[in-house]
Formats: C-alpha cells, structure tokens, sequence
C-alpha cells in the first residue's frame, strides 16, 4: 500500500529539529499576503505583555482553515507535514482534514521552523475547535504589537493552555491574569467553565 493512503503515520520523533523563527520573521514572510493569521499560545502572551518573559521552543501561528493555501503560497519553497496524536503525515495525506496542526520545514536541512494551526471558522467568526459554541468575531480574537505583529487574545490563548496546565502555563496565567479587563477575565472564566469545570483557574479569577 502507498503510504499516504495508509491511515498511520510516521512517528513523531521526540528530538524532531527545530529552529523557530521570531515573531518578527513570521511577519516579514507573511508580507504582502492577504493571509489573515496571527501568533498563538505563549508567544501571543509575550506579544500582549510588550517583552519576551521566557524561551520559547517553537512558535504557533493560527489561520482560518480555509486560507491555508495562502500560507503555502507565502512559504513556497518549504515542505508541510501534518502532525497529530505523536506522527505525522504529508501535507496532501487524508489526516490533513483529522489533525489541526502543520509543521512548517526546510526541506534542505529537515529543521523546522513553524507551527501553523488551521482553525475552523465561519466567515469572519473564529470557532474554537474544543467546542464549536465558543467563538469570537476575528476582530475581537486578534490585537496588533505597535510594529502590526498580529496575536490571539490573551484570554484565548490562556483557555488553550489550561487543558494541560504545565509549569509554564501556570506561570503564564500568573502573569497574565492581573493584566485582563474586567470583560477578559469574565470571557475566560466562562469558557473555563464550559470546557475544564472546576479547574483551579475559576476560583483565581474570581479574585481578579
């Protein structure tokens, strides 16, 4: 059998090369592209925050499902792979409508150097993929950096990193938590709810 009609893929190799490229360099890339993206997870904090509060292994950009031809176009010359539940698969394998995330890669050197998210959306309404009646108007879920560096919501990004809650996710909430507005951390609060009821987040933000 082929392998890219077989269902699984190649395992994801834990020490996988990555070069991550900066914010900055994702915006120059994406230059002239009427591409709608922007930074997500905790690279969108830092944005938010104004300063760089921690090393960053890779870097997560979100676009609307539907544009992603608009990202191979602005990244001609660099390979895809689609990557899910710990493998991996070409870009034109069947898992492409399975798996949310793309991995972006220097054919040349096989580093990687972006994470691109597909999101599902209707028009200009971005949709949460953990549970489609969690959405927000684009316009809402992105803000821009004083140079036009576009990055997701603080409080939507904090609600994707509150399923795993790691070290450095709760050190995000810590220091992102007392810089929401009032309508921010009712939002958050609210989606906390829906998607991870009684997760020590709710009560902290009661107290924000």
């Amino acid at each position: 059998m082929d392998e890219r009609q077989s269902s699984r893929g190649e395992p994801l190799r834990d020490d996988a090369p990555w070069d991550p490229w900066r914010p900055e360099d994702v915006a120059r890339r994406f230059a002239g592209s009427t591409l709608r993206w922007y930074v997500v997870a905790g690279w969108a904090l830092d944005l938010f925050r104004g300063e760089q509060t921690r090393d960053h292994e890779d870097i997560e950009i979100g676009v609307p499902s539907a544009d992603f031809p608009l990202v191979q176009a602005a990244l001609e010359g660099f390979e895809f792979d689609v990557v899910g539940s710990g493998e991996w698969w070409p870009v034109d394998h069947a898992a492409f409508n399975v798996h949310f995330q793309t991995w972006v890669r220097d054919p040349t050197t096989g580093v990687y150097h972006l994470d691109v998210f597909r999101d599902p959306h209707d028009g200009d309404t971005w949709i949460c993929r953990r549970d489609h009646s969690i959405h927000m108007p684009y316009d809402d879920l992105v803000s821009f950096t004083p140079n036009g560096i576009p990055f997701m919501a603080p409080e939507v990004a904090l609600l994707f990193k509150a399923k795993h809650n790691r070290v450095k996710d709760q050190s995000d909430f810590d220091g992102i938590a007392p810089l929401l507005s009032k309508g921010q951390t009712q939002w958050l609060r609210e989606g906390l709810r829906k998607l991870h009821p009684g997760h020590p987040w709710i009560p902290a933000l009661r107290s924000q």
